[in-house]
């Protein structure tokens, strides 16, 4: 990473079916070995399906799918006075985004059997409604957040604290 210039962000086009750039993105994210008509039969191929097993417009699931997967929080090493602490903090918008692409796209590659155009629609169903592998995952880290008790972070010199129930930061007023 270039300490001189922040990476430029590259425009993507948006896809032809829905126009839409976070489709073209998972999209993307799907393809193996630059082989894009692939990943884009596999990717229409479970919306159809989608739609058909949950009778919802397929994009509606993949939105719906996305925005429960997202995380609003993440846990980063921080070390102060020479202990280590887990402190948790908010995601910015687009590593939200990268984040919830990726971890849909690797838990239907681990489900078992079947086609991956099987896998990614049963994926994509289970997210859009509260279900699945990675919906466990994100309850049992904000269990484990609750549990800790780490709710507070140094955010520059202002010290903020995160709310569980609300997911979101607030300052104090000492």
């Amino acid at each position: 990473m270039s300490r001189k210039h922040r990476a430029q962000v590259r425009e993507v086009l948006p896809d032809p079916r829905f126009n839409d750039m976070v489709v073209t993105k998972f999209i993307n994210a799907l393809m193996i070995g630059g082989k894009k008509s692939i990943a884009e039969k596999i990717f229409y191929g479970a919306l159809d399906q989608a739609e058909s097993k949950a009778g919802e417009e397929g994009i509606k699931i993949f939105k719906k799918a996305m925005s429960n997967v997202k995380p609003s929080v993440e846990v980063k090493s921080r070390r102060i006075g020479g202990a280590t602490y887990q402190v948790p903090t908010e995601v910015r918008a687009v590593r939200k985004q990268s984040l919830a692409i990726r971890w849909l796209r690797d838990n239907a590659l681990s489900r078992n059997g079947r086609t991956m155009v099987d896998k990614l629609c049963d994926e994509l169903v289970d997210a859009a409604n509260n279900r699945g592998e990675l919906l466990r995952r994100k309850r049992m880290f904000i269990k484990w957040l609750r549990l800790t008790k780490h709710s507070l972070t140094l955010s520059g010199n202002c010290l903020k604290i995160y709310n569980i129930e609300k997911e979101r930061f607030y300052a104090p007023f000492f």
